[in-house]
């Protein structure tokens, strides 16, 4: 019987898989409208209030996103207040929904990574995730390695469509 050779393994192929960095920790989503009137209007000394009384050690450790409704008519200090509490506690915090805070953490990750170790190598962006990575982390990751790699393809190395070659 032939052996079973993974030329994949044996390749110069160089592979970027971006669940390799995905921070672990909770992702939590914080709605000020549930410390305003009728859930739309701020009436500062019981915003306040309802800030103080919040059990904020629940945030322990984790990325927050916080929000607040379009229609609601709340001043711009409301979230920065939030922050405040909010800052003891919490690893990152970052205005949005709980959606935009892995787009906020892939932008600071990817943009601090070296990128030399691809340099004239063929790359492979792996495409299968498990993990909740945002389609604008695939899109900067191939923006930071298109100045190093020789080529570019996107998914898995046994069916990766092909995106950048350079001439």
């Amino acid at each position: 019987m032939e052996q079973i050779i993974n030329k994949v393994a044996n390749s110069a192929l160089e592979v970027f898989d971006l669940e390799d960095y995905y921070p672990k920790g909770a992702r939590r989503q914080v709605d000020i409208s549930q410390w305003l009137f009728e859930g739309v209007v701020l009436k500062e000394k019981d915003f306040r209030e309802s800030l103080k009384q919040h059990d904020w050690q629940q945030y322990q450790d984790a990325y927050v996103a916080v929000s607040a409704p379009e229609d609601a008519i709340i001043p711009s200090w409301a979230a920065i207040l939030v922050t405040v509490y909010l800052t003891p506690y919490a690893k990152k915090i970052i205005s949005g929904k709980i959606e935009d805070i892995d787009v906020s953490l892939y932008q600071e990750i990817l943009q601090a990574l070296d990128y030399t170790a691809y340099q004239d190598k063929p790359v492979i962006v792996k495409g299968c995730s498990k993990k909740p990575v945002p389609m604008s982390a695939y899109i900067l990751a191939t923006q930071k390695l298109q100045p190093f790699a020789k080529s570019i393809m996107y998914g898995e190395a046994c069916s990766a469509v092909p995106l950048y070659k350079r001439k």
